[in-house]
């Protein structure tokens, strides 16, 4: 049976950083780059969507201990080991869906988000994606690392079979479940432009993973 969304991270909370690192294509390279990729003024505003335990954040408080970092996660448990990682750094750190939390307007000089967006639609996250640009500063940006579907037909494989699973299983539409159905990078960048960003560029990739800059 699927799990929801929140009961499946915090159930692997433990050992969830190794598994990253360890079993995750490219996960050693991409944290870094990702990293590398956001502001290094001191005082820099960045906000995280599905922030986890911070991988991403290990590397960018190296490079500009200074920031000032929101995240968002729906899971508590993963937020309390971020927590734990960083008790001196400038976190604030909300618990909840990005869907839903607000963002402010021209609040950030970025945005991330890593392993976290290959589980919604495409109108899913337009919503989001047009909340995040206006949440961004006039020269503000948004680095997208994630892993993409293959193909169109894959993408719409994968759609199909959550709602086969949905409809077996007689789940709630309203809520989250864990399941991947990753857009094609294609249709990714789509989204982030209907979504009002002006450009958007494809920097690097890692099999299937690929880390996009979205500028305001």
């Amino acid at each position: 049976m699927l799990e929801k969304m929140n009961d499946f991270f915090t159930a692997r909370v433990d050992g969830y950083d190794e598994h990253m690192k360890s079993n995750i294509e490219g996960a050693s390279d991409f944290y870094r780059y990702t990293a590398e990729m956001l502001p290094n003024d001191a005082g820099a505003k960045v906000l995280d969507l599905g922030c986890g335990t911070g991988l991403e954040l290990e590397e960018f408080f190296k490079a500009n201990p200074y920031a000032s970092v929101t995240g968002i996660d729906l899971t508590k448990a993963m937020l309390d080991e971020l927590k734990k990682k960083f008790p001196e750094k400038d976190l604030d750190l909300i618990c909840g869906s990005y869907f839903e939390e607000p963002f402010g307007e021209k609040a950030y000089d970025a945005a991330v988000s890593v392993e976290s967006l290959h589980h919604f639609k495409k109108e899913k996250k337009l919503g989001l994606y047009k909340k995040l640009h206006g949440s961004l500063k006039d020269n503000g940006y948004f680095i997208l690392t994630d892993y993409f579907a293959e193909s169109e037909e894959l993408e719409a494989e994968y759609f199909y079979n959550l709602e086969e699973i949905k409809r077996n299983e007689g789940l709630s539409e309203d809520e989250f479940y864990h399941y991947d159905t990753p857009l094609t990078v294609e249709h990714e960048i789509e989204v982030l432009k209907e979504a009002g960003f002006s450009k958007v560029e494809k920097k690097k990739q890692w099999e299937n993973t690929y880390t996009l800059k979205a500028i305001r």
